[in-house]
């Protein structure tokens, strides 16, 4: 049952930048414009050397080739940095410069391929032969066995009195963070990803009014139960007659979803009609339970459905993570790694190596999401769900799209939804929390049940998804489709991100939140209309497109500008998409893009 089948499949996360020197590497999915330029260098007018082209990573793309990837001048993979966005929130605070950035002087490795490439990624486990990196073995862990944050100090100080009696043996090298917190590790393996850090959790905020509902007991066996205990604003005596307008129509909202949701066999498709232009917060995670069909329609079957569904995930869970018995008796297929706290656990190593890695680095810039309570339910979703699917294993990405699940579930608990800060959820009940993490590892399997394609070897949902796009575009707006095509603009390069983690790394989690009602309402959300949201996407930035170069056009795409992003903005997106798809979807023969182009194979638009 437990197979690591697919889990070797690893990449370095949205923020790491990779400098190719057109001149010297033209990898087949990253290619430059051909352009004639003066031998001497030119420099643009912020100083940047014109013949290097500044690209994106591209996480999990199976079946391509790094052949003439510039990684380092020693041939080494890139250094993956912390996030871009949590250092510049925090390096304010800090006296302790970032690490150096690594010369510009670049050179090719050897030739290989993508799966070479990865062929490689256990070599982290054996960097300390002589040392248990993990401390598994005398690890006082909690209920599942996972390292408590006690063993993470301990750890801590094995390894920096290790690494002061390795200091100059080459092997790894220590370099403290832009935080000044802790000391990072970093191999020269052909992992693209760093060691997992100590971690430094924050300090929870009690004043803040985050109150678990005196009644979540009650919401534990039935989520309907909750209906009942919405309270509506009063209206403010200076309201202005749009202010009353705005909130009389959000209570009228809100109770139609209640009529629905208290009845004894729920109308789904009035649920999704209703659904669609956006979900009251009080009333969304029972919607989108039911939406995805984790909660049955039959009010009758709620309470055995879900009391039987979350013990059946604790008790995978506990065999997961029990000491020297799941996994194949702790052993692996994961080809040559080892590590001795994983097998005496009988974990996936290449599955919970990745697993540890990428975990502490989702939504780094929101305080939920650096609690420790919160990074360990992650794990424990992700692993469970990657064993259980060897066809896949865990993909970087998929990390990505647990947060909304789990943000959701928990706020159903608390007194104020908005628990994006000021909210320890280690200080809520356990059984609150097992409960949260429960449904969202159900809700999450429900979703990837749809796309998982996105996740298999070669990965060719997302390829067919991407040459989709191509075509969609080259409909809606030729001359910018015309424009990317002259700058050698490569639609992978830029979209194979927006379909492996739906356009999370481009929008907020409270944004993504609102466009996943609308995906969660449509028949084929995930699989079919994210992929017009994505052409909307990309053509709302036509008008500044058309006038940029490859560089430039790279750059804008991988940083756009949708920080200030509202609900007004995804709903004008989603409104868009719908247009493109009532337009386009099922079109004939005669709407298809040049004959020169390549069909979108098996993907009818």
């Amino acid at each position: 049952m437990f197979s690591s089948s697919g889990s070797g499949k690893k990449a370095p996360p949205q923020q790491e930048m990779v400098q190719v020197d057109r001149s010297d590497s033209t990898p087949p999915f990253w290619r430059a414009p051909q352009r004639e330029t003066p031998p001497s260098k030119k420099t643009t007018a912020k100083g940047r050397d014109s013949g290097l082209v500044v690209g994106a990573s591209y996480s999990h793309a199976d079946g391509l080739r790094f052949d003439s990837l510039n990684l380092s001048s020693s041939g080494s993979r890139p250094r993956t940095p912390p996030s871009s966005t949590l250092t510049q929130t925090r390096s304010r605070d800090s006296t302790t410069s970032p690490p150096p950035k690594p010369s510009s002087g670049l050179s090719s490795p050897p030739l290989k391929t993508y799966m070479n490439f990865l062929s490689n990624t256990n070599d982290d486990w054996t960097a300390d032969d002589g040392d248990d990196l993990y401390g598994y073995e005398d690890d006082d862990g909690d209920d599942f066995g996972l390292p408590s944050l006690s063993n993470a100090k301990r750890r801590s100080r094995r390894m920096a009195a290790q690494n002061k009696s390795d200091a100059g043996a080459g092997t790894l090298s220590p370099i403290t963070d832009s935080f000044g917190l802790h000391e990072r590790r970093y191999s020269n393996s052909a992992d693209i990803a760093i060691e997992r850090p100590t971690s430094t959790y924050p300090m929870p905020k009690k004043s803040e009014g985050k109150i678990l509902r005196p009644q979540y007991k009650d919401i534990l066996r039935d989520p309907a139960n909750a209906l009942h205990l919405i309270n509506h604003p009063s209206i403010p005596a200076n309201a202005t007659p749009k202010e009353v307008d705005a909130i009389n129509s959000r209570i009228s909202r809100i109770n139609k979803f209640k009529r629905i949701l208290q009845a004894s066999t729920i109308p789904l498709s009035d649920l999704r009609a209703l659904a669609w232009s956006g979900v009251p917060e009080e009333v969304r995670a029972m919607t989108w339970q039911l939406l995805l069909s984790y909660l049955p329609t039959s009010s009758e079957r709620r309470v055995a459905t879900l009391e039987r569904k979350r013990k059946e995930y604790l008790d995978g869970v506990r065999q997961a993570f029990e000491r020297g018995g799941a996994g194949g008796g702790g052993t692996t297929a994961s080809g040559g790694g080892n590590s001795k706290g994983a097998a005496a656990r009988g974990l996936d190593e290449a599955i919970w190596h990745q697993i540890s890695i990428d975990v502490p680095r989702t939504n780094p810039h929101i305080e939920l999401y650096g609690y420790e309570a919160t990074q360990r339910s992650l794990e424990r979703i992700l692993y469970v769900w990657a064993v259980r699917h060897p066809a896949s294993g865990y993909v970087q990405g998929i990390n990505d799209l647990v947060t909304p699940f789990w943000q959701v579930f928990l706020g159903t608990y608390i007194t104020d939804h908005d628990i994006e800060s000021g909210m320890d959820p280690g200080q809520l009940p356990r059984p609150v929390l097992d409960a949260v993490e429960a449904d969202t590892f159900w809700c999450l399997t429900k979703l990837l049940d749809g796309i998982q394609d996105h996740y298999i070897v070669a990965q060719p949902g997302i390829q067919r998804q991407v040459a989709a796009l191509r075509d969609l575009t080259a409909r809606i707006d030729s001359g910018l489709a015309k424009h990317l095509e002259k700058e050698s603009v490569e639609f992978i390069q830029f979209s194979f991100r927006w379909m492996n983690c739906l356009l999370m790394r481009e929008i907020s989690v409270k944004n993504t939140i609102r466009m996943w009602d609308t995906y969660m309402a449509e028949e084929q959300g995930f699989s079919e209309f994210h992929l017009y949201v994505c052409a909307a996407f990309l053509v709302k930035w036509s008008d500044k497109l058309v006038k940029m170069d490859f560089q430039e056009i790279m750059m804008f795409l991988q940083s756009l500008p949708t920080r200030n992003w509202t609900e007004k903005d995804i709903e004008l997106l989603l409104s868009e998409a719908y247009i493109w798809q009532s337009l386009f979807k099922g079109s004939s023969a005669h709407l298809r893009g040049p004959a020169s182009r390549s069909p979108s194979a098996n993907f009818q638009l």
